[in-house]
């Protein structure tokens, strides 16, 4: 079913078109990107959908009991309220009705409604439908979902009863996200929704959203969550909108091929444009061939002329060159312990050995001190233990993610040029350009430029200074998909050392030779990328629940008495039971989509348009999958709570 359409939409600014004709199709159970380069309006056509700004030509439609939910990338949940008061303003529906649930079952032990068989028949009648209605809507499990979500988003009980305004932004931006998740929507709109995510938080948002039972729009630069959660991408590229059905992986095949296709049909014209042309010059004044000639003319009046395929818009082109060479060992860092008071200590033992021409990702939850160890490597934050040791000859470039080191009163040009004086002018205007910078935008303030345009000129200015040694807090915050993938690039033809911490795990994936997990207890060192790491996290956790399954094996002869042994080998088996259900709705789930996805793909076949009846059956048969979906859902959210509840 069309949830809604957008048709014709257009956005000016003054004379200047920022997109126009643009049409947008969202089904009931659509997964969809709307990817595009920084400043193409990606944001403000999510607005316009979100009827939260109109449009300058065109027209929204939409279903008449249409829910729309929207999280824009700036703004966090701004409340007085407490965090779990707040959460609980998503179930007003379900407090309205425990609330006359309870009122019920108060009359229906009343002796006054007792001593009436009329009333009361009416009473119990009216509880059993109320009773029967809750249930539906989960209302027995609406606590446990709120606790689930808060989970999900690293919000522990201590969080409960804290002010949303005591919260820091990125924990406000969560709680959005959190409370648009539990209000469920039937349309959910979302702009960037996995900024200010660690990767474990990014991994469980991954999975509900799979499993939402609304239709998904999203604004995204990171691939990874992209290629596991949409199933078709609306690409807005030089004012227009192009529609690929697949993931962002096949977008991109897709759109290689579109490319290859339109030029090999425009040149397949022009070939034919070309012999038509010299036909006529050829034969026009001849007597015995004039009229072929003009009918070649009329031909050539009437064709239908192919457009020259425009190709990707202009990208950034740069590389980090060195000027030296360093030695072997580039760092090492030896029980060390990082934090900002010897009573805040955010994580020890730390331990680091890089060498020469390696790429280190350092990973690991949102505020365990991955910044921190950065800046006490730079020597900006002491170390509370040990100390860093440089190799020979290393000279570091640091990328700051809050761009620290750009002067809010200079210029683009003068941000660079004052670096190096000694640089020609035209030699630096060359440089900015490679980063997009040209014309009349190297005369812009840092206070004007956008994220993107911030991360952009950091990065010049680090290409600039040819270290051999660079160490890179968040770089691809800010950037678009193609900015990133530069600097994939230009990282990865790079013959110096990184250190990077990022959230990216395609970036990650791409540049990384080792991955160092940093936690409260100290690091560990991954031999691989990030999908090796993931492997590897996976086997340790095995691992760990093996040994200590062995462990409570051996401890249970010797409980003292026959009740205790009884009681612990009762609990163990409801263990294994939730874990076994947790299991079989995960694999069924997953089953589910598949069948979803196989059946939606049937309704595009042109024999199955064209029979009413077998579009009928189909469309029934998806519905009923995405109820018994909903329905999974929710006992996995409750087992789920319920299993980790044992396990504490």
């Amino acid at each position: 079913m069309i949830l809604l359409q957008a048709n014709q939409i257009a956005r000016f600014f003054g004379a200047e078109v920022l997109f126009e004709q643009l049409y947008m199709e969202i089904q009931d159970n659509s997964r969809i990107a709307l990817v595009g380069r920084n400043g193409a309006g990606k944001s403000t056509l999510l607005k316009i959908i979100a009827e939260i700004e109109t449009p300058d030509a065109g027209h929204i439609s939409k279903t008449k009991d249409l829910t729309i939910g929207y999280l824009d990338q700036h703004t966090g949940l701004d409340s007085e309220e407490t965090v779990w008061n707040e959460l609980l303003k998503s179930f007003e529906e379900t407090l309205i009705m425990e609330k006359r649930l309870h009122s019920l079952e108060l009359l229906i032990a009343d002796p006054d409604t007792l001593a009436d068989p009329k009333r009361y028949e009416q009473v119990l009648k009216e509880y059993d439908q109320l009773q029967h209605d809750f249930q539906q809507i989960n209302g027995y499990g609406y606590e446990a979902e709120i606790k689930s979500i808060l989970n999900g988003f690293h919000f522990d009980e201590t969080y409960y009863t804290r002010p949303i305004n005591s919260l820091s932004g990125g924990q406000k931006t969560r709680l959005a996200l959190a409370k648009l998740l539990l209000e469920r929507p039937n349309l959910l709109i979302l702009d960037e929704p996995t900024n200010h995510l660690d990767i474990e938080t990014l991994t469980w948002l991954e999975t509900y959203l799979q499993n939402y039972r609304g239709a998904l729009l999203m604004v995204s630069h990171d691939r990874y969550f992209l290629d596991k959660i949409v199933t078709e991408v609306y690409e807005l590229s030089r004012h227009k909108l192009h529609h690929y059905k697949g993931n962002y992986s096949f977008y991109l095949e897709e759109k290689a091929e579109r490319l290859t296709r339109a030029w090999k049909e425009y040149d397949k014209q022009q070939d034919q444009i070309q012999k038509l042309e010299d036909f006529v010059a050829k034969n026009i004044v001849r007597a015995s061939t004039t009229k072929r000639a003009q009918s070649r003319r009329k031909q050539l009046e009437k064709m239908d002329r192919i457009e020259k395929p425009l190709g990707d818009e202009k990208s950034a082109k740069f590389q980090f060159k060195t000027s030296k060479q360093s030695g072997n060992v580039v760092l090492q860092v030896e029980g060390s312990s990082i934090g900002y008071t010897s009573d805040v200590v955010l994580s020890k033992p730390v331990d680091l050995d890089i060498r020469k021409q390696e790429a280190i990702a350092l990973v690991g939850p949102n505020g365990v001190g991955k910044s921190t160890l950065l800046k006490s490597i730079m020597g900006d934050i002491p170390f509370l233990e040990g100390q860093a040791k440089l190799g020979t000859n290393v000279s570091i470039g640091y990328y700051d993610q809050e761009q620290a080191d750009l002067h809010s009163t200079k210029t683009v040009l003068s941000e660079l040029w004052d670096e190096h004086p000694t640089t020609p002018e035209k030699d630096i205007r060359s440089i900015l350009g490679s980063f997009l910078f040209t014309g009349d935008d190297v005369q812009k303030t840092v206070p004007l430029l956008s994220g993107g345009e911030k991360a952009r000129l950091a990065l010049a200015k680090l290409s600039m200074n040819q270290d051999n040694f660079l160490i890179l807090d968040e770089p691809t915050n800010h950037l678009d998909i193609d900015s990133k993938e530069v600097l994939e690039n230009a990282l990865i033809e790079f013959d110096g050392t990184i250190l990077f911490v990022s959230h990216d795990r395609y970036f990650i994936n791409r540049i990384a030779t080792k991955v160092v997990e940093l936690t409260p207890e100290g690091s560990t060192m991954y031999l691989g990328d990030y999908d090796y790491f993931v492997e590897k996290k996976k086997e340790t956790a095995l691992l760990e629940e093996l040994t200590k399954q062995e462990t409570t094996k051996q401890d249970v002869p010797t409980v003292s008495n026959k009740s205790d042994f009884q009681q612990s080998k009762d609990f163990q088996r409801q263990l294994r039971q939730l874990s076994r259900r947790i299991e079989a709705i995960e694999n069924r789930l997953q089953e589910i989509e598949q069948e979803i996805e196989q059946l939606q793909l049937n309704m595009t076949e042109p024999t199955v348009l064209n029979d009413h009846v077998a579009l009928i059956e189909l469309d029934q048969k998806v519905s009923q999958l995405e109820t018994e979906q909903l329905t999974l859902m929710e006992e996995w959210e409750e087992k789920s709570l319920e299993l980790e509840e044992m396990n504490t």
